[in-house]
Parts: C-alpha cells; structure tokens; sequence
C-alpha cells in the first residue's frame, strides 16, 4: 500500500501513528522472552488499583447493614403501610432481626439518611474527575492517582471514629475519600493510551475495568464476615484502608507515565509500544485540547450517554442489593455478603472473556471496531436492562431473583468492551480528558440511584417498592443503550490531531492515489 494511511484491521491511522496488524505482531515477536512485559504490569496494577477503589465505595454498602439499628427503625417508623402486608413473604418486618439471630447496629439512621451516608462519597467524587482528566494531561497522571488513592485509604482508616462522632464527621470523611478516588478512572484510562497498543486495547482495558468487580467481589463477602466478627463493622474500614495504603505505596513506586519514563524496562517493548501508538521520542508538547469539537461530536455524547446509563443501573445494584437482600429476600447479613457479590464475579468473569473476543472480532475483516463496539455494548446494557425488569416481578420467589441479577449484572461486563474503551478509539490523544468528563456526569447521574431508592423504599419496605426502583433502572439502561447504538462510532475522530512533530511528518509525506 502506498497511500498515506493504513489500515489496522478496522482503523484508519496515518503511517506515522500506528502500525499495521503484520508490524505489531512481528514485533511482539521480536519482543522478550514470554508474553508478560512491563505494559502488563503496568495494567495488573491499574487492575489493583481499580479493586480497590472499588472496595472502598461498596464496603459501606454492607457495613450500613451492620451499623443500622433495624428493630429500632421497624418500632419507631411512623409511615403509613398502605398496600404493603406486614408478613410479606412469610416475615414480618418488625421481627427480622429477632429473627435472623444477628445482632442490630448502633445507629437508628432511616432509609433516606442511608441514602446520604451512601451517597456523600460520591458528591467528593464527581468534583475531582474534570481536573484530574485536564491537569493529569499536563503534568502527569501517577501522582494525581496514587496521592489521590493514598488519601482514599487514610480516610477510610477514619471512617469508625467519625461515624461516633457523629453523622456529619461521618459524612465529611466518605466525602474526602471521594475527593481522593475521583482521579483513578481518567488517570487510568490516560495510562492505558500512553501504555496499551491498538490491538490490546480491549481485553487490557477491559482487565484493568474489570478491577472494579473484583474489587466488588472481595468487598461484600469478605465485609459481610468481617461485619460479624469480633471486630463487627469496623474491621472493614481498618482492613480495607490498610491494604489501599499499602497498594498506593507500591503503584508511586513502581509504576511510570509512559515507557519513555521507564528506562528500566526492556528497550524492544518499548519500541513496539512507541510504533503502535505513533509516540515521538522527546514530544512533550501537549496540543490545544479541542473542547467545541468534542462538545459537538455525536460520538462523544454516544459514549457520555452510554456510561451515564450505566453508572445508574450499576450504583442502584451496588449500594442498594445489600439492603434488597436484608429487607426483601430477608437473608443474613453473612449470606447477603456472598449473595451480592456472585452478581459481580459473573460480570468480572464475563468482562475478561468478552474481551479476548472482542480482540479476536478487531482482526476479522467482517467486522468494524464500530460494530463490535455496538454489539458488545448492547449485550452489556440490553441484557441488564431485561433482567432487572424481569426481576422487578419475581415476588418472593429468592433464588430466581438472585439468578436474574447474577445473569443481568454479569452480562454488563461487555460495556468493558464496549463504551469503556470507546474512548481509546475514537481520541487515543484526549482519552483521559474524555473519560474524566464522561466518567464525572456519569456519577451525577449514579448519585440520583441510591437518593432515588432510598425515597422509594422509605419507610415499611415492600416487593412494590422495591418493583418501582428496578423497572426504573431498567428504563434507564434500555433507553441510553438505545442512543449508543444509532450514534457511536469506533473511527478515530478528525479533531484528534497528532501532535505537532507527528503533523509536519505527515505533511511532507508525498500522498499516492
């Protein structure tokens, strides 16, 4: 081919920015000994990094279980039951606890102020998500991470002092942790792109996202026996804040910017991740960053309206499928532990499938990496969005409820294959800054779930309320999917200019008919 442009398989890249398939891979080969270089490492520990922040945001989903006097609030709730019977499925509410044998928690915190407390983390969140994406662009990504990471853990390590306190300094601290998590998403997809060739795209990023069930998958079941220890709900938070302070030690230590940064590495690896990705040895300059064309990319809001879709379904499962299973399916706080985590492990074990087929599909000429995008996004949205709907009428019916959310979770790991790396495709050059806004609207939409739940439920917990929050999520899902599908697009955009050097190369390269 003698044109200005090659093509990767479903990509039109100029010469100067990306190899081709052939190239890549006679590369790989050339490269060390074995299959495990330093760009896995590097993405094993964004995966780590991913699980934990992960565990630190889902361990007060089942710590509020143990924390809450739930007789307390059965006695003094003074809402009226309308349609709800008091021994719905075979339980009377007032008696549940007496029931399970387990002992209540100190606080006498009503449904809508569990709401706030589950919440409070992410108002931190959502502010530091835009920043970190811009100045992590300018300055680096590592020290926004870990530091921010490192403060996550610390504060966590706080959380049972300043639940005694009082409310407020309870709140105040899941706020910070918030403040701290909010740059590990855009900082890690900046990473990946300066990190992860074309061709690994999908299952490295899926493998780092994927962090976030694990994370999930450890923190319930392991909270859930933690919470009845000796230790009882405190020993979550000193558990967990302590291998956070110790991952985040190890990550500012270890991992670099970029495989220019890291002269310890193996120089054929490097080579091969600078030829895939186009990176100029000692370009340093940081282009202008094209906000008006991005606002107006059709792409782009396919993708915002996709992760908004999902951070709603997901955050209305993960903060609230504890207390479904306490008040609802009437299971102990041991068994909810391990319950609400299955939904998780099937999605962690779906994402990393997926993903492998998601590279596979990317080599065949059949298929574009804007279908295959399309595709793997709708199975992880439609899917969740049926499930949900279906399970909103499966009455007291436990098992086929926890079946149905285990399947309609775990399909959602193929939105790690689809609108998570949307942004590598479609502006590898701005994709932390992307992912930083996506990511923060995304989780003003996800602080509506649990708000939304928790004044649903208000009061006598009931199926029909209970109906009314899934059927809701499931709505959400269907519709933004919906929009994804008409409107998104795995082509490199045109306002994702190369940098400068790249640019000029490209220009003084003679164009061939």
């Amino acid at each position: 081919m003698n044109g200005s442009t090659a093509t990767n398989g479903n990509h039109n890249y100029p010469n100067t920015q990306y190899s081709t398939v052939f190239e890549t891979e006679s590369l790989q080969k050339k490269k060390q000994p074995g299959w495990f270089g330093t760009r896995h490492f590097v993405t094993f520990m964004l995966a780590l990094g991913m699980a934990n922040a992960y565990i630190m945001r889902t361990n007060m989903s089942v710590a509020i279980v143990a924390m809450v006097n739930h007789t307390a609030l059965a006695i003094d709730d003074d809402s009226p039951s309308d349609d709800v019977d008091v021994t719905e499925c075979g339980v009377k509410f007032n008696t549940t606890a007496e029931n399970s044998h387990e002992a209540d928690g100190e606080f006498e915190w009503k449904t809508d102020v569990q709401a706030y407390v589950l919440t409070a983390f992410f108002y931190g969140y959502v502010i530091t998500q835009i920043p970190a994406g811009i100045l992590g662009k300018t300055y680096g990504n590592i020290y926004f991470l870990g530091v921010g990471m490192l403060i996550n853990s610390v504060f966590g390590l706080l959380v049972p002092i300043s639940a005694k306190l009082g409310l407020g300094w309870l709140l105040a601290v899941r706020f910070i942790q918030g403040l701290g998590e909010g740059p590990i998403v855009p900082c890690s997809h900046a990473l990946l792109a300066k990190w992860i060739p074309p061709n690994e795209r999908s299952r490295m990023g899926s493998f780092v996202y994927a962090g976030a069930q694990l994370g999930t998958v450890i923190s319930l079941p392991l909270s859930g026996l933690l919470s009845i220890s000796e230790w009882r709900w405190p020993g979550i938070f000193y558990v967990f804040g302590a291998v956070g302070t110790v991952w985040c030690i190890a990550f500012l230590i270890w991992v670099k910017e970029d495989p220019e940064s890291n002269k310890g590495m193996d120089s054929t690896e490097r080579e091969y991740i600078q030829t895939s990705l186009g990176t100029v040895v000692g370009n340093t300059k940081v282009p202008p960053i094209p906000w008006l064309d991005i606002a107006k990319s059709l792409p782009f809001w396919a993708i915002l309206l996709a992760h908004m879709g999902y951070n709603y379904g997901y955050e209305t499962l993960m903060t609230e499928l504890p207390t479904y299973m306490k008040q609802v399916l009437h299971f102990s706080i041991k068994e909810n532990g391990f319950l609400s985590a299955l939904p998780y492990l099937a999605m962690w074990l779906f994402s990393i499938l997926v993903s492998q087929v998601a590279d596979w599909m990317l080599t065949r000429p059949y298929f574009t990496a804007t279908s295959v995008r399309k595709i793997l996004n709708s199975i992880g949205q439609f899917g969740p969005a049926v499930a949900l709907f279906v399970a909103a009428f499966t009455g007291c019916d436990k098992w086929l409820t926890v079946s149905l959310l285990t399947i309609g979770v775990g399909l959602n790991g193929g939105t790690n294959s689809g609108f998570r790396v949307n942004h590598l495709d479609i502006s590898p050059q701005f994709a932390g800054i992307l992912m930083s806004f996506t990511n923060c609207m995304a989780n003003v939409v996800g602080l509506l779930a649990p708000t939304y739940a928790g004044f649903m439920i208000k009061g006598t917990p009931s199926i029909a309320k209970w109906r009314i929050v899934f059927i809701t999520a499931s709505g959400v899902y269907a519709f933004c999917c919906t929009f994804y599908l008409f409107f998104a697009s795995g082509n490199r955009q045109t306002w994702d200019k190369p940098a400068e050097k790249e640019t000029e190369k490209e220009q003084k390269e003679p164009m061939v008919a």
